[in-house]
């Protein structure tokens, strides 16, 4: 199994820091972000907690800094330590998940460091080979929705492809505009989500407008009800997962078995549930592709990382961080995205 290569890692931790990002997004809304910088021996592992509060951003920077995490660990022992403490100080984060989030900050921070105190690299350690990394640009349209953001970006590069978020005021003639770019690869129809900024209530005419539209492009997290459910079994092969996807448990509670699911490693928490899952996925035929939560500093890195070892050459929601400026510069990187050639630790650049 896979965490039976990480698990008995080495650890030693002196000290720690707490890193501040934030950036303006293409989406609209401003990111903030904290990376977690673990010390010990001379080297630093370091991950990033991508909870959408920057208010839980703030105390976590006001409350964070004295936390006890000096000592000798397994990565193993160190996930029981960090999911034994309270890492919002007493406070309820305004969405469970958030948890998650920042327990994965500290835990692959310490992967990080226990490969880089080992002087190797995942790859190495998990017995796999870095692969070029494909992927995708993940956008909202503009408002009122006309395509026109889609086909700027492909005036700029007509070899990109896209995830989209549809709406319930995209029109016949925006599907109809998009599917003859022959550019989108999924649709994410967040109908997963509940009590949060990006919520799509199901809308059977939408999705019946964009499963039929985009007749090659995976179909990510409807809201399966009596009304979307028989027109969403008659595309099963295309129906996938995000938002729910955090363990074994959870995939094994789908409405169906899956033929893809998406993975954000930042859902699971523990390194454990990731890599658990990630064979639970290869023992069950299930395809994987990746995806990103705006990820502003080394988190983006280490989505790189595990896509190029797990799932390379799928349509991973990926693209490199500069794709979610407000004014993306002229010079972006294009997929696939090369893996480096002197891999360390969760590095890779």
């Amino acid at each position: 199994m896979l965490y039976d290569r990480v698990a008995d890692l080495d650890v030693r931790i002196d000290d720690y820091d707490l890193e501040w990002f934030e950036s303006d997004t293409s989406s609209g809304f401003t990111r903030a972000s904290t990376v977690v910088a673990l010390h010990g021996d001379g080297e630093t592992g370091r991950g990033e907690d991508v909870t959408y509060e920057t208010d839980a951003h703030e105390t976590f920077h006001d409350l964070g800094t004295d936390l006890a995490f000096a000592g000798e660990y397994t990565l193993d022992s160190f996930s029981s330590y960090v999911a034994d403490g309270d890492l919002f100080f007493g406070e309820e984060p305004g969405q469970p998940i958030f948890r998650n989030y920042r327990q994965w900050a500290f835990e692959s921070a310490a992967l990080d460091l226990a490969l880089k105190q080992a002087d190797t690299d995942l790859a190495t350690q998990l017995d796999r080979e870095y692969d070029p990394v494909r992927f995708v640009v993940s956008t909202r349209l503009e408002d009122p929705p006309t395509g026109d953001r889609v086909l700027d970006w492909l005036d700029r590069n007509p070899d990109l492809e896209f995830k989209l978020d549809p709406t319930s005021d995209w029109t016949q003639e925006v599907v109809d505009r998009l599917a003859e770019t022959g550019a989108v690869r999924a649709l994410d129809l967040k109908g997963q989500y509940h009590g949060t900024t990006v919520d799509q209530p199901a809308d059977p005419e939408l999705y019946e407008r964009v499963v039929e539209g985009f007749p090659d492009a995976f179909v990510e997290d409807p809201e399966v009800t009596d009304e979307t459910r028989p027109l969403l079994e008659s595309h099963v092969e295309r129906v996938t997962w995000d938002y729910p996807i955090r363990s074994v448990d959870t995939v094994e509670e789908l409405p169906w078995e899956p033929e893809w699911l998406n993975v954000k490693p930042s859902r699971f928490g523990s390194v454990e549930a990731l890599l658990d899952t990630l064979d639970y996925c290869r023992e069950h035929d299930i395809e994987l592709y990746g995806g990103g939560q705006f990820e502003l500093d080394v988190g983006r890195e280490h989505l790189h990382a595990i896509a190029s070892l797990f799932y390379p050459d799928a349509p991973n929601d990926v693209a490199p961080k500069a794709y979610n400026d407000p004014e993306p510069s002229d010079d972006l990187p294009t997929s696939p995205l090369a893996p480096p050639s002197d891999p360390r630790g969760l590095d890779w650049r």
